[in-house]
């Protein structure tokens, strides 16, 4: 084992040297809300497929994805591939018609609560909240497991010292922070994964012998037709494009690109770059069943496939080239968390106007930072109770999946409204519930509910894809019944924050 104070004092290097180059980057930046919440139109084609591509890279990378390929094989890795890309793709065409219909506005609750009104607004706020609260749980659960398994790193320590560092250069400079650490983080880490993953594959033998090792040990891993890979691979697909969806982080973006090209193009760029990079991480699990020491059985105790590509670099490098890849990981965990902190602070930042009678800019900022804090407390607390990354993601995704349809249509549909969107949503969630096997207990104990329940599906597909599809039938449907014409002139004309010359702009 990789000795604890050398792996500590190496995190808190890098963490101390993130955090410095965000604060120098943006001590003389313009300090208004909004620059602080979009850093409007300030991103060239380069700089914005950086920020999308390491904002995209969080530990899970290195932990859920190699997680799926372990117990899914081939078809998990293409499904997660997949998934990873869509969201991306999609953005590269619903980016410009955010920016068309709303070209001053914030984040994606301002656009929800201008086109549906406050039911669905409030809907809207929660999902997109605990989906970021628990995809930071998450990372920071992920880069804590990683140093604890490499060098016996209390978990506290790690969580809390990535936390409390990137709160500390998110709070000061907003998005302009995060985009500067995002680019020289993209910089570092795509040519760094590639050469692990092609160091991996060559320490094994070679891509012949990584493929015998896993035919040896399980051949159905290999097999992109098993029914099971199938089906968790497109429960995956489902699942991450709902989040993806519903994930303030990419709304920012849209408005931080310097124009529409700029973002269609970056998006665009991320689609192939994050789909790529996901396969490949996948696969690295897929590969280190076959050298053995991977426990893929989740009722073990000994159940390890959620480190499944921290195994394989041991076995292939040793400790020595192990404690390089947790801190590649730590660069992972950084682009990810920071853009969550900033996407957290905005939807605060946003939204505090609606509840607070004429708040200055000091006091919206104030606001942004508080709630940050109380979040980055509370996801540190939960990542050192969370035993698998790839599991905590699925509530989150749970609630993406079934409100994503429901509010992008509405940037395209006149006829939806709130409350069709609102029980579309619903519906959807319902479903989606209904399959779910991670609560089943709870839910089973509901009286009257419980005895009606289907058969939970463990692959997911039912839940996720039933989420999907009911709520995307639910809102054609209501959009086709519907009476009601909106005006997208209203989005236009939402007001929604104070700026930084104190002229109040009130939502409407």
């Amino acid at each position: 084992m990789v000795d604890s104070t050398l792996a500590l004092g190496l995190t808190v290097v890098t963490m101390v040297a993130f955090a410095a180059l965000g604060i120098w980057n943006t001590r003389r930046q313009d300090r208004s809300t909004d620059d602080f919440l979009t850093a409007r139109n300030s991103m060239g084609p380069g700089r914005t497929t950086a920020t999308l591509v390491a904002s995209s890279m969080g530990v899970w990378i290195l932990l859920s994805a190699p997680e799926a390929g372990a117990g899914f094989g081939i078809a998990a890795a293409i499904g997660y591939g997949i998934g990873t890309a869509v969201p991306m793709f999609v953005y590269s065409k619903v980016g410009p018609r955010v920016r068309e219909l709303l070209p001053e506005g914030h984040s994606l609750t301002e656009y929800a609560h201008a086109r549906y009104g406050s039911t669905m607004y409030g809907f809207v706020v929660l999902v997109s909240a605990l989906y970021m609260f628990v995809f930071v749980a998450a990372e920071l659960t992920g880069i804590a497991a990683a140093l604890s398994l490499v060098a016996g790193v209390p978990q506290w320590q790690t969580a809390v010292l990535v936390g409390g560092f990137v709160l500390c250069y998110t709070g000061y400079g907003g998005l302009r922070a995060t985009i500067v650490t995002d680019t020289v983080q993209a910089i570092l880490v795509v040519p760094l994964l590639a050469i692990v993953a092609g160091g991996v594959v060559f320490a094994v033998g070679g891509p012949t012998e990584a493929v015998s090792g896993v035919a040896s040990t399980s051949p159905a891993l290999l097999d992109p037709t098993n029914a099971a890979g199938l089906q968790f691979g497109l429960a995956l697909a489902f699942a991450i494009f709902g989040a993806e969806m519903i994930n303030q982080t990419w709304w920012q973006r849209v408005y931080a690109g310097r124009d529409s090209e700029t973002v269609a193009g970056g998006f665009r760029n991320a689609t192939v770059l994050n789909g790529a990079i996901v396969v490949v991480a996948a696969l690295l699990g897929t590969i280190a069943v076959g050298q053995g020491g991977v426990v893929t059985d989740v009722t073990s105790a000994a159940y390890n496939a959620d480190v499944a590509f921290f195994v394989l670099v041991e076995s292939a490098f040793g400790e020595t080239i192990l404690l390089g890849v947790v801190l590649l990981a730590l660069l992972l965990v950084v682009s990810s968390v920071d853009s969550l902190f900033s996407a957290l602070a905005s939807l605060v930042t946003a939204d505090l106007p609606r509840l607070l009678a004429d708040p200055d800019d000091r006091t919206l900022r104030l606001g942004a930072r508080l709630l940050t804090l109380v979040v980055a407390v509370a996801a540190i607390y939960v990542s050192l109770r969370a035993r698998s990354v790839l599991r905590l993601f699925f509530f989150a995704d749970l609630l993406g999946a079934a409100v994503a349809v429901p509010l992008v249509y509405g940037l395209y549909s006149r006829r939806l409204t709130g409350r069709g969107a609102l029980a579309s949503s619903l519906a959807g969630l319902a479903v989606g519930l209904a399959f779910f096997p991670d609560f089943r207990g709870v839910i089973t104990a509901v009286p009257f509910v419980g005895d009606l329940l289907p058969a939970a599906d463990p692959l997911y597909l039912t839940a996720f894809g039933g989420a999907v599809v009911v709520s995307t039938l639910g809102t054609l449907v209501a959009a086709r019944v519907s009476s009601t014409t909106f005006d997208f002139d209203r989005l236009a004309d939402a007001r929604t924050v104070t700026m930084a010359d104190g002229g109040e702009e009130s939502s409407d």
